[in-house]
């Protein structure tokens, strides 16, 4: 395949690795290009590997023959070149933008040094570079503040509070993974992790990083209440990683405007993963993801038929401790619409003693949404029955497996 035809997908994630492999399987080459220096891996278990429980190879994904290590700083859509940071260009036909999020950075006061760069002991929490730097600065009774209490923030700090770290967890929101869970999973939440020692303050907003020596030594809340901290760790939400494409001319809104076959304004470039909106949604989920790699794979082979319509996307947090009895065990699954409306029908069930909450959110016969903590072998089941989006059977289908604990699915 010449230059000027061939594919070249930027981003060596999760979505830019499927969607290489697919087209490999499907006859079309591509080449993938990817700025980190570490063989790619999938970064949704990136909690398990700053808890200790895996090496970094242990995640890391089986890369395509054409990869390709560098750090590219402009498109040039005319030409149809990339232009790298040493000087070369990577010539395309079709170009896929899998480029992925960026950290948000808070405003906070005293955050970043002189030289914008972010002080010692401070670290966003979204690069194998980032889980390194962690794991390499925590040691038993470190004090580690985690700044943000959604799904990032809760898998950092159970692992720091499981690599023996004295943790205090602050949550602007009035609770934890607001965004997921309901008040009552929220509790449970929030009860696994104070079993692990770790201090939960929600409501609570922080305000300022103070440092000594370009180094963290606290930070202070909107209070002014003060909090010791030999490590801060940010985990206040992701950005679409956007930028080239905006410097390029193409449509950017929240993230890469696509449409169903995955284009963007220009008709040359496409776009997937956590830097693509479409529909007005940035899913930034690895489900999503990966369901339009398989779609733009089949599209780039050919298939006139292949279009996303979207993703009924289902959040899980699985962590897995060393046995049964491990207080690091933890396992939750969230989907849908996990408040109800009026007039909606609710299923719900509490085990306080095993730590256990289900719950099903159904409207007109339909499952609209659900929560589960612990126990998920039901979730299989429940999951195919909101995303088909039926009429539930009269004699309770899927619901049925709620009321048992065989686990069936």
């Amino acid at each position: 395949m010449t230059s000027n035809s061939r594919v070249v997908v930027l981003g060596a994630g999760l979505a830019g690795v499927r969607l290489a492999r697919r087209l490999g399987e499907l006859g079309v080459p591509a080449l993938l290009v990817g700025d980190e220096e570490h063989r790619p891996y999938n970064r949704v278990l990136l909690a398990e590997v700053l808890a200790g429980r895996y090496s970094p190879d242990v995640i890391a994904l089986p890369a395509p023959a054409g990869l390709v290590r560098a750090k590219v700083t402009g498109i040039d859509s005319d030409r149809r070149v990339l232009s790298c940071a040493d000087g070369s260009e990577i010539a395309y036909g079709t170009l896929v933008l899998a480029t992925g999020s960026n950290p948000v950075l808070p405003p906070l006061r005293g955050l970043f040094t002189p030289d914008h760069v972010l002080p010692e002991g401070v670290h966003a929490f979204r690069t194998m570079d980032d889980c390194l730097g962690l794991s390499k600065a925590v040691r038993p009774g470190v004090r580690a503040v985690v700044i943000g209490g959604g799904l990032l923030g809760v898998s950092a700090a159970r692992a720091l509070a499981v690599r023996g770290a004295q943790v205090v967890l602050a949550q602007q929101a009035e609770r934890l993974m607001e965004r997921q869970l309901d008040p009552n999973a929220s509790r449970l939440v929030l009860r696994h992790l104070k079993d692990l020692g770790v201090e939960v303050h929600t409501e609570c907003r922080v305000r300022d990083v103070r440092c000594l020596g370009g180094a963290v030594r606290s930070v202070e809340m909107a209070d002014g209440y003060a909090l010791d901290a030999d490590l801060v760790v940010l985990a206040c939400g992701v950005s679409p990683r956007a930028g080239l494409a905006k410097a390029a001319g193409i449509a950017v809104h929240k993230g890469v405007l696509v449409d169903d076959a995955l284009r963007t304004s220009d008709p040359r470039i496409r776009a997937i993963g956590d830097c693509a909106q479409h529909d007005g949604t940035v899913y930034g989920l690895a489900a999503p993801a990966l369901e339009q790699a398989d779609v733009l794979a089949a599209s780039l082979a050919g298939d006139p038929d292949a279009r996303y319509t979207g993703t009924r996307a289902l959040t899980r947090l699985t962590l897995a401790g060393n046995s049964a009895f491990d207080l690091a065990a933890f396992d939750l699954a969230a989907f849908g619409e996990t408040e109800p409306r009026p007039g909606d029908d609710v299923v719900q069930l509490a085990d306080a003693t095993r730590g256990t909450y289900r719950k099903v959110v159904v409207r007109d016969d339909r499952l609209v949404g659900g929560v589960l903590v612990g126990e998920l072998g039901t979730v299989g089941a429940l999951a195919r029955a909101w995303e088909g989006a039926e009429p539930l059977p009269s004699d309770g289908g899927p619901l049925l497996h709620l009321l048992t604990n065989d686990g069936g699915t």
